[in-house]
């Protein structure tokens, strides 16, 4: 069996090749397998929010989670920067998160006061502040105003990620993985069609696709999410911001306005609709008015990874320990990649890592 690697990593997104970057830096030996024609993977339509705060809630698990993995692009821009000589497009001014509604009101209020009870920042805005410091911002009863959220551009971060990772010995083959090998319990490497990879650990993080491998030890509760955006250019005389509503988001992203995105199961489509283009074209107008006027640039879509609840599957396989996931991230995928690839380096390591892991662990659906 050919190039026996510490960890082979199925899928080189952004959650595989972060995984690549940390445990690279760890001094393990890493190969990931990422096929380059396959469509619609996550992070080429992902908008690269950074927003644990917007929606937070107190029975969120990921809330902790999120606010670490936003932390972690903020410590770590230059460096991803500086080893890969790509910018991440690093956007921490903020992001208003519109009412709409008097139960929307109500919940958004308690979001503020529980989140200021925990010791993060937040603010409520009355629809008197809102008309005064957003001017340009459509109806609205008022806002959220999460000023330590942000984004970044999630195609540089990938490339990035995976230029850090290649700069501390990862290697990267352009080939899509076919199935596991396994023998007497303990998984032994991965099959693709131009060969077999034999691997000490085997990380799952192939998004979308994670439960399509062959041979996995019980199937994997990942499918397929499509999610439509559009770009149009960025109204004048409004300076970069990111505004989100129950309907979608816009955010500013080198000169233009990103609009989405929907929420659709179509299986392994990546194709636009016309329906999901006039979905996001109304929801970015309704927040920013200006936009209505101007022409859409482009569509595009992505698949992003969605699970029965909602949260990403993240640690071993209790039947094959050295089989790792990674998968599952949803809308979450760019804002926990980093701090996953953290997470998973200490269980690796049988080290304690964040205590919020735990509640992604993959045996949550099999032991109910």
């Amino acid at each position: 069996m050919a190039n026996s690697h510490d960890v082979v990593i199925v899928g080189g997104g952004v959650v595989g090749a972060a995984c690549a970057r940390e445990l690279a830096g760890a001094g393990r030996s890493v190969m990931v397998l990422e096929p380059d024609d396959r469509p619609g993977p996550g992070w080429r339509a992902s908008a690269g929010l950074l927003a644990p705060q917007i929606d937070a809630h107190e029975d969120n698990p990921l809330y902790e989670l999120g606010i670490a993995g936003r932390e972690y692009y903020r410590e770590h821009a230059a460096e991803l920067a500086d080893q890969g000589g790509a910018d991440i497009g690093l956007f921490d001014g903020g992001i208003l998160r519109i009412a709409e509604g008097e139960a929307e009101v109500a919940r958004l209020k308690a979001s503020v006061a529980w989140q200021r009870q925990h010791g993060h920042r937040t603010d409520w805005l009355d629809p008197a502040e809102v008309a005064s410091e957003y001017p340009w911002i459509g109806r609205t009863d008022g806002a959220l105003w999460a000023a330590q959220d942000g984004s970044v551009c999630a195609v540089r971060l990938v490339e990035a990620l995976r230029a850090g990772a290649t700069r501390r010995g990862a290697t990267f083959v352009k080939t899509a993985a076919t199935g596991l090998l396994s023998s007497a319990g303990q998984i032994t490497g991965v099959e693709t069609a131009q060969g077999n990879h034999s691997a000490g650990n085997v990380v799952l993080a192939a998004g979308a696709w994670t439960g399509r491998l062959a041979n996995l030890p019980r199937p994997v509760s990942v499918e397929p999410v499509r999610g439509q955006m559009i770009a149009k250019p960025w109204p004048k005389g409004i300076g970069p911001a990111i505004v989100y509503g129950t309907g979608g988001y816009v955010l500013e992203r080198d000169g233009e306005a990103w609009c989405g995105a929907t929420t659709e199961h179509a299986g392994f489509s990546a194709d636009t609709t016309e329906a999901g283009i006039k979905q996001v074209t109304e929801a970015g107008a309704r927040l920013i008015p200006a936009l209505g006027q101007l022409p859409t640039r482009r569509a595009w879509a992505g698949l992003r990874p969605g699970t029965p609840d909602g949260l990403p599957i993240v640690g071993a396989e209790p039947n094959a320990p050295n089989l790792w996931y990674a998968t599952g991230f949803g809308r979450n995928g760019i804002l926990l990649a980093g701090i996953t690839a953290v997470a998973l380096c200490h269980l690796m390591d049988r080290e304690a890592t964040f205590e919020s892991i735990d509640a992604l662990r993959p045996e949550r659906y099999w032991s109910r």
